[in-house]
């Protein structure tokens, strides 16, 4: 791709990009014409979404149910005070927008659920999952799996974090956990609490994943899984392969359509 392909102000904006080596115009052209679905527009989806604004995707999906809360301000960083009462989704986009007006969005103010996921999903290159519970984690990974989409999973909890990445033929969620944990040993943000600035963090190892895997550079985290603990300010990357018995990606998948798992968003008590 030549510089003709760009206007001047593509030029500026992206010029850290289009001067990397390894990326440079060619990746920059794979993330203007990407579409990308972002799923909770939180604390990991905060970052998330900035990031890949600024770094230039084509098209930004976002997906969420929830209005702005004053406690999701201490992590919640794509939305301010005055968005209060605002759906995330309005709140997101807008703060999408003053960054960087070429970006195309388009809002879901909507929780995923076994009726919509697969209509949502469709049309997006790839799926970032950053919500706070298992339904939304277990959908899009069922979902994503169902239609050879690649995805990022990520979670935060206290002071620790973690993520996954897969693309077709690699490793999915269920290979390592086959099923949702007990709905008694499932811990809420809202029941525990979380560092806000692990959400910053894993957030943008999300973004990074995305940008990695759409602009066809490194090694993003197929078949492996990168947490985070912030006490110890210890990364840890462990790698695992596709379970051949996996009941949705394996030999002989036993799950062929998508179950909603009954567990709700964080509350906002």
């Amino acid at each position: 791709m030549t510089c003709e392909n760009f206007n001047k102000e593509q030029l500026r904006r992206y010029n850290r990009h289009l001067i990397l080596d390894g990326f440079g115009m060619e990746g920059q052209k794979r993330l203007l014409s990407s579409r990308v679905l972002i799923v909770g527009a939180g604390g990991l989806g905060s970052p998330v979404a900035m990031y890949l604004a600024a770094a230039g995707v084509g098209t930004i999906g976002l997906v969420d149910g929830d209005t702005v809360s004053l406690t999701n301000l201490q992590r919640q960083v794509i939305h301010s005070t005055a968005d209060v009462g605002r759906p995330k989704v309005d709140s997101a986009a807008e703060r999408i927008k003053a960054l960087n007006p070429d970006v195309e969005i388009e809002k879901h103010e909507l929780y995923l659920n076994e009726d919509n996921a697969l209509d949502i999903i469709r049309s997006y290159d790839f799926v970032v999952e950053g919500s706070d519970n298992f339904s939304a984690k277990y959908l899009v990974n069922d979902a994503c799996v169902m239609l050879d989409k690649p995805f990022c999973i990520g979670g935060i909890n206290r002071y620790s974090g973690q993520v996954m990445t897969h693309k077709p033929g690699t490793a999915c969620y269920r290979c390592l956990f086959p099923e949702p944990p007990k709905k008694e040993d499932v811990e809420t943000c809202a029941m525990v609490g979380v560092l806000g600035s692990i959400a910053g963090m894993l957030g943008t190892v999300q973004a990074t994943e995305v940008i990695k895997h759409l602009a066809g550079i490194g090694e993003p985290l197929y078949d492996s899984m990168l947490t985070f603990d912030a006490l110890t300010m210890q990364w840890n990357k462990f790698t695992f392969s596709k379970n051949k018995t996996c009941a949705l990606c394996g030999e002989t998948p036993s799950i062929t359509e998508l179950k909603e798992y009954a567990f709700q968003p964080c509350t906002k008590k």
